[in-house]
This record gives C-alpha cells, sequence and structure tokens, in this order.
C-alpha cells in the first residue's frame, strides 16, 4: 500500500558518482504522490544540474545556506520543519562525519542539524572508504542518533572495485521510507503504557525504602514509541529525568500509587513494565520522624505486584504483555521462571550487580526471553539504542501477528 501520498519528503543529495540516482528517487516519490524539495551540496552540483531536479520535483532547488534571496525564511529551519522525513542520498564519508560530530558549515547539515523529523541515511562510498575505521564509529554515532541508515549494498562500483559501498537502489529506498509512514499510521492507533523508575515506600516522614533505578531505560522506551507513532502513556516514579513531549507522563511515588494509576489507564494494547517496583512496603508508616534512640524496627509487607496482576487479568490484558527483570544472578533460570510465572509474552532480563550498565548508567544489555522459548540477546549499547531495538521487534511481531511482513 502507499503510505507516501501527500507526504513531505526533503532530499539532501551529497557530491558522489550515485548522485545521478536521486533524480530516479524524485520521480518516485512524486509517482506516489509524495510532495520533494531538494538540497543539493556543493559537490552534488559537480553531478547533477538544478535544473534536471527541478524538472522532476516541479519545486525550487536550494543549494545555499545564506539566501540572499530568501534572508526572512532561514531555510535551514523552515525547511527542517516543512518535512515529515528527511532522505540523504547519497551521503558520502564526508558528510556522515560532519553529521556524526555536530558540524553545520553548509545547508545540508544544518538543516539535519536543526531538524526533529525522522531522518535517513543512504551511503554510496568506495569499500575501503566504508570499512575505515573511523567511516564505523561515525555510523555507530549516527545509529545512536537514531538516524535509519538504508545499505549501502554489496556489488560493483563505479570505480571498478568490488564490496560494500554501493548505494540501495531508489526503489529500495522508496520502501524503506513508506513503511515507516506505514507503521506511524497503523502504530497511531495502538495504545502503550511504560512503567519507569523506582518507588518510594515511606518510612516516617523523612524516610523512605527505594532503590538505584534511575528510570533511564523505561523513558528511552516510552519516547521511541511516541517517535512511532504509538499513543502512549508513563507512569514514573520519582527520577531526576526530563519530562517527554507526545508522551502522556503521570508522576507517581509509591507502589500502590504506580498499581492504581496503572490500572486507571488500561486498557491499552501493549504494556512494558520497566519500573523497579519495591517489593516490600512498610506495614505502618510512623507520623512522627523517627528519632534515632529509639531504634529502627521495620514491620514490612508485600507490595502489590503489577506486572502479575495485568498479565493475569482476563478483561484487563493487554495483547502484549512484556516485563524486565532486574537479576543479581542466574539470569536465564530467574528470567524464564518470571516469564511462566507472571504469564508474560516477553521477559527483558539486565545484571544490575554490573556497574558498567543498568541501573545508573547510560548503557545496558539485556535478553529478551519470549513465550515461544526463544532467546534473544542484545548487546552492551546506550540505553536509547536498545530501546530502539526492543520497539523494532515489538513492531515486527505486532505486524507478523496482524498478517503483514515484518520489515
Amino acid at each position: 500500500m502507499n503510505f507516501l501520498n501527500n507526504k513531505k519528503i526533503l532530499l539532501i543529495v551529497c557530491g558522489g558518482i550515485a548522485a545521478y540516482k536521486s533524480l530516479e528517487l524524485i520521480r518516485l516519490f512524486k509517482k506516489q504522490g509524495a510532495e520533494v524539495k531538494t538540497i543539493l551540496t556543493k559537490s552534488a552540483l559537480e553531478f547533477i544540474t538544478p535544473l534536471s531536479v527541478t524538472s522532476l520535483s516541479q519545486n525550487k532547488v536550494y543549494t545555499d545556506l545564506f539566501d540572499h534571496e530568501n534572508e526572512a525564511e532561514m531555510d535551514h529551519i523552515s525547511l527542517s520543519r516543512w518535512a515529515d522525513a528527511i532522505i540523504v542520498c547519497p551521503i558520502t564519508a564526508n558528510t556522515i562525519s560532519k553529521l556524526s560530530n555536530g558540524y553545520s558549515d553548509d545547508l545540508a547539515s544544518t538543516v539535519v542539524a536543526a531538524s526533529n523529523k525522522k531522518i535517513f541515511l543512504a551511503p554510496a562510498m568506495n569499500v575501503r572508504m566504508w570499512e575505515h575505521q573511523a567511516n564505523k564509529d561515525n555510523i555507530s554515532k549516527l545509529t545512536e542518533f537514531k538516524y535509519e541508515i538504508i545499505g549501502p549494498e554489496i556489488g560493483e562500483m563505479a570505480c571498478g572495485e568490488f564490496g560494500e559501498g554501493k548505494l540501495v537502489e531508489p526503489i529500495e529506498i522508496l520502501r524503506n521510507i513508506n513503511s515507516y509512514f506505514h507503521n506511524l499510521e497503523i502504530n497511531n492507533k495502538i495504545k502503550a503504557l511504560v512503567t519507569a523508575g523506582p518507588t518510594q515506600e515511606k518510612i516516617d516522614p523523612v524516610r523512605y525504602i527505594s532503590n538505584r533505578s534511575s528510570g533511564l531505560q523505561g523513558y528511552e522506551i516510552a519516547k521511541c514509541l511516541s517517535e512511532n507513532g504509538f499513543d502512549t502513556t508513563l507512569i514514573s516514579g520519582p527520577t531526576n529525568l526530563k519530562e517527554l513531549s507526545n508522551v502522556k507522563t503521570i508522576k507517581v511515588k509509591s507502589s500502590d500509587e504506580m498499581y492504581n494509576e496503572t490500572i486507571k489507564n488500561l486498557p491499552v494494547d501493549v504494556a512494558i513494565f520497566t519500573a523497579a517496583v519495591s517489593d516490600f512496603k512498610v506495614k505502618e508508616i510512623s507520623s512522627q520522624k523517627i528519632k534515632k534512640y529509639m531504634g529502627l524496627e521495620l514491620n514490612l509487607e508485600k507490595t502489590k505486584d503489577i506486572l502479575e496482576y495485568v498479565s493475569k487479568h482476563n478483561s484487563l490484558r493487554p495483547k502484549k504483555v512484556i516485563g524486565f527483570a532486574a537479576e543479581t544472578e542466574n539470569l536465564d533460570e530467574n528470567a524464564q521462571k518470571k516469564l511462566v510465572e507472571k504469564n508474560c509474552d516477553w521477559i527483558i532480563s539486565n545484571d544490575v550487580s554490573r556497574d558498567d550498565i543498568g541501573f545508573g548508567s547510560e548503557m545496558n544489555e539485556v535478553s529478551i526471553y519470549y513465550s515461544n522459548n526463544k532467546i534473544e540477546k542484545i548487546k552492551k549499547s546506550k540505553k536509547s539504542l536498545i530501546a530502539s531495538q526492543i520497539v523494532k521487534k515489538l513492531i515486527n511481531e505486532l505486524n507478523t501477528n496482524n498478517g503483514k511482513s515484518s520489515n
């Protein structure tokens, strides 16, 4: 199906022999009903002409950061806001380096830096350039920025060499971008709920029981769900994290508050329980501060198991229930046990005994345990990248279950 009709596509063309294929890409976008505006870098002008681009796109071609004819418009801002998506095709090693390091010295790089829209990059370069460690590092950084890398392919190049670095065919680039808008439209109808952060169980007016969870992994998952079109609600325990845009966020402190808000916001289609909810709370909270000379003896009771309640509730159970297991030992055994006992579709386990991942770290390393006994490991990465991979796997599974092919 065509999901590009009436979409606004900003195409940035960099200098390289593959630049001529951008003309075919414009033609394909126009055929699908998209509006296309184009930026040509200075080097791109050596390979294709503004006249060719204008003839196909039926729109003005932009080349200069400082355009004296449009000073009031500030093209790098107006273009980035106008677009529904940005595709850089082909993108060269030079522009990859610029974007990964935040350089903004021309219109193309400045537009990308100023954009809050989805950005696709289609690399094309010599195989040795593609395999150079500096380029690999730059691509890794751009992936962390959540830019979508399309290709390159393995094949024969204009220089006569063979290997990875050939531009993906324009029709495949079109399919990738069409798939993105497809997922946005489908996911917009899907309600997702995420719990994140720790809880605080009061002892007295100044003390509480809690844990070291920062809430970052849950926030990144909620952010990624929202960016992919899900109608997302985040129920957050106390954190120091910035509130997310386009995500309905409900702040709570105790496990009871988190339980009540979770139930209140059901039903949903997907529920992801990343929160490190306290297992115990104080049975009788002191109304006054407990003095040191009085000693401290706590009578604890179990908190409500939010994950288990939601997962086993026939009428309120979401279609997909995903729990997290923060473990310090026997990760496989404990995760698989929790998967069965809590009646989850997935359990995502991580080792919180390590200082380099998990609580208080920007990094994580997780294993996903599926109800069909499949296990997938996601290697140590930034939590934002872990979130992207989790959400991508979720979307693929939802599409497959709905009878659509996964991408």
